[in-house]
């Protein structure tokens, strides 16, 4: 599940940076990665989207939102792929 979305997200991620690689501006692929370092590095406590963030289509957040939840909670095997057992074993299922 994990491989689909990252799968498609880099593909996405890719066809808005061609659309955007001739702006004098960072990429929207760079925007991306300093947006996912940004989640990557916010306190827990920390709600609000990062500034990083403020020029990633809102798709494209959630998707890296929820990416970095996942795995904040331990529900990603070692491969970095989503883990349906730990994420039952956290909610008291066998």
């Amino acid at each position: 599940m994990r491989r689909t979305a990252t799968a498609l997200l880099a593909a996405t991620l890719l066809l808005a940076g061609a659309a955007v690689s001739c702006s004098s501006g960072p990429s929207y692929d760079d925007i991306v990665k300093d947006c996912t370092t940004a989640l990557k590095q916010r306190a827990e406590a920390e709600k609000g989207k990062p500034a990083e963030c403020k020029d990633v289509k809102a798709d494209d957040y959630d998707a890296l939102l929820m990416s970095q939840t996942i795995d904040d909670l331990g529900w990603t095997d070692k491969d970095g792929n989503f883990d349906e057992g730990k994420m039952l074993e956290d909610a008291g299922q066998p």
